[in-house]
């Protein structure tokens, strides 16, 4: 019987060289400001997903990207900008970041803090990409052009819910309570 999360095959399970053993470190623990982000991928059914793969991009705390292109200034020290997590048997996966910046829209505004986010997976023809925002952010969420894209009944599956010192932000990849997901 197909699933929902099963719609084409063969499958194959993740090959060994996209992990690596500190991939969900953005920053190194112990650094100002650092916070975990654990979550778990869900498929349609609502089953953990356990071959799934994250990607994060983010700009550092300053808001600027670790990249050659960006004409803003050099990145915070230790800060990579790129992280990596294998999903768990129980679908779960994890990051340790610190919150980006703000960052400069083409027409003058701001964009909220957030992540950007790939996920990878079984079943899937195409990465899914959405993005992780901060829940303390509300002013910033609230201006933010594209979480404002987004209808209002779903803009919650973007924002990361408090968890003790951590955030917690799972991924729902169809069906009730699925997380937007944007076109390229």
């Amino acid at each position: 019987m197909t699933t929902p999360s099963q719609t084409v095959g063969p499958f194959f399970a993740l090959p060994d060289g996209l992990p690596w053993p500190d991939g969900p470190e953005v920053v190194a623990e112990g650094t100002p400001g650092a916070v975990v982000i654990r979550g778990t991928v869900y498929d349609g059914a609502g089953d953990p997903v356990p071959d799934a793969m994250i990607e994060t991009w983010q700009a550092s705390a300053t808001g600027r990207f670790d990249h050659p292109d960006d004409p803003r200034g050099a990145v915070d020290e230790g800060f990579r900008g790129f992280g990596r997590s294998a999903t768990s048997a129980q679908g779960e996966f994890w990051l340790r970041t610190v919150k980006p910046g703000p960052l400069p829209t083409p027409d003058g505004g701001t964009e909220a803090p957030h992540i950007d986010v790939t996920v990878l997976a079984r079943g899937l023809l195409q990465r899914l990409v959405t993005r992780i925002y901060w829940p303390d952010e509300e002013q910033a969420n609230a201006a933010d052009p594209v979480l404002q894209a987004v209808p209002a009944e779903l803009r919650h599956t973007l924002i990361a819910r408090p968890d003790g010192d951590e955030l917690r932000f799972d991924l729902r990849l169809q069906g009730d309570g699925e997380t937007v997901f944007f076109e390229l």
